[in-house]
Order: structure tokens, then C-alpha cells, then sequence
């Protein structure tokens, strides 16, 4: 090769020249280099997607058939791990002391357990638990007024666009039990949408109780244990579907008194 100009540009092209050729990495090298993506491109979305489901929302199976027909046996819901809900939301709780469902066998699938504790799959649980809040603390729930509704505040609230159908299209009653309660503090007060079907606060209000727990307390729950509210349905595909409170709610206005510390059951709650 010739030399065009004399300096630093000829000893840059005698570099040039004596420079050895590069090597290209070995089979084992490219097998390592490919297996370590591949690795890295699953890892790195299950790691956000169990971030996600910590932190900001969980899945859920449904275990009964209470909040027929918004939800269905089975359905996978979404729940927002999140402490701010209202009335009208459905909820995800955690039975408190077991005392809804009683104590639940131990899971007898070591693999799907690790799984749900990572949060890879939607928690089957049978301690957790779904209802509508119907009730916030310091409210005063009832049923039924003359044309058959639960009253909230003194005022009637029209359930109809969630209750059980039956199959001519009739809803269920709003409830076939007389109740009348204040919700005390730091607790909800729920039902679910097949009120023929639903084990909830009514029921479980009027259990008795022990070791100095206020009469009435086990049908309240806890809002520590509440997870979340569900904001949508996301198996299987033809019931997928999103959640807004009903607008009955909107016109239902905020307690006027603090609310006691202990639950206050009405004439009539419990057949009394």
C-alpha cells in the first residue's frame, strides 16, 4: 500500500495494518450469551408482574356462589390492593379469626402454593372472601322499609341493577331478615348480591360471642382485613368485565355521629 501523506496519518494506517483480526466468540460463548437474554426476558416481566400484584393489585378465584350474579363461582378478579374504597364497592376480605368459613385445610398442592405466594397465580384460598359494602363505620344500616329496601342513613338506596335474577327476571329480596344495626368503628358492614345464597353480615352479627367481644361484632368486618375493592373480572374471557359503584350510592350522605366502639343492634336485628 502506498503512502499518501507523511505523520500521524501513515503511522495510523501502519496501526491499521498490523492490528490482528477480531475474533468471533466461540459456539459455548453464544450459547451462554443467548440463554442468559432469554433468562433475563422472562425473568423481568414475572419480577414487574409480581411487583404489581404486591404492591398494587391481587387476583382472586371466587369461591361461592354469594354475589351471584355480578360474580360468578370461579371468576378471577381483580382486586386493588389499595385501603380506599366506599360504599357500594365489592371487596376481597380476609375471613376475620376464621370465624366466617371456620378454620380451611392446608393446601395439599406444594407447587401451586409457592406459585400463589409468589403471586404467579390468582389466590384460591378459601380464607379470603368477596361481599358489596354496604355499610361504613358510624352508618345505620336496615331492612326492610315499607317497600321492601335497605335503608342507609334513613335513606332508601334501589338495589335492583345488582340483586339476583331469577331465571323470570325476578330479584331476590333485599333481605328475607329483619335487621337494624349502627356499624361500629373501623368496621364495614356487608351483604352479598344472591341474598338468598350469601352467609354475610346479617348472619353472622347475630352469633355468639366470646371472651368479651361485643354482641354483634362477628358480623362486622374489620377494615384492616379488607384487601381491596375489585375493579374487574379477568377470566374466563366471556365474563370479563369492569366495576364502578352504583349510582344508588351517590345520594346516601355521611354519618352524623362518631361511631361507637361497639356494634348497636336495633329492634328486630337478630329476632330480637
Amino acid at each position: 500500500m502506498g503512502r499518501r501523506r507523511k505523520g500521524d496519518e501513515q503511522v495510523a494506517e501502519v496501526d491499521d495494518l498490523d492490528a490482528p483480526p477480531a475474533r468471533r466468540p466461540s459456539k459455548f460463548n453464544q450459547v451462554v450469551t443467548f440463554a442468559g437474554e432469554t433468562l433475563l426476558a422472562i425473568l423481568v416481566p414475572l419480577v414487574i408482574t409480581a411487583l404489581l400484584r404486591v404492591f398494587v393489585f391481587q387476583v382472586f378465584q371466587v369461591p361461592s356462589g354469594s354475589m351471584e350474579e355480578t360474580l360468578e363461582l370461579k371468576d378471577r378478579i381483580v382486586a386493588m390492593r389499595v385501603s380506599d374504597f366506599e360504599r357500594g364497592d365489592i371487596v376481597v376480605f380476609e375471613d376475620p379469626d376464621a370465624m366466617w368459613m371456620g378454620v380451611q385445610p392446608a393446601s395439599t398442592n406444594p407447587v401451586r402454593e409457592v406459585l400463589e405466594a409468589l403471586y404467579l397465580l390468582p389466590d384460591s384460598s378459601q380464607g379470603y372472601l368477596v361481599k358489596r359494602v354496604i355499610g361504613m363505620p358510624g352508618d345505620h344500616v336496615a331492612c326492610c322499609d315499607q317497600q321492601g329496601r335497605v335503608t342507609i342513613n334513613d335513606v332508601a338506596i334501589d338495589e335492583s341493577s345488582y340483586l339476583y335474577k331469577d331465571a323470570s327476571g325476578l330479584s331476590v329480596a333485599p333481605s328475607d331478615t329483619a335487621f337494624d344495626v349502627i356499624v361500629p368503628a373501623d368496621r364495614i358492614f356487608v351483604l352479598g348480591d344472591h341474598r338468598d345464597r350469601s352467609g354475610d353480615s346479617r348472619l353472622h352479627m347475630c352469633e355468639a360471642t366470646h371472651n368479651g367481644v361485643p354482641a354483634g361484632m362477628y358480623g362486622f368486618i374489620p377494615i384492616s382485613n379488607v384487601v381491596g375493592p375489585v375493579v374487574a373480572v379477568v377470566a374466563p374471557l366471556n365474563r370479563i368485565t369492569t366495576f364502578s359503584v352504583p349510582q344508588t350510592f351517590a345520594g346516601v350522605p355521611d354519618a352524623v355521629d362518631d361511631p361507637p366502639a361497639a356494634p348497636v343492634l336495633g329492634e328486630g336485628s337478630c329476632g330480637g
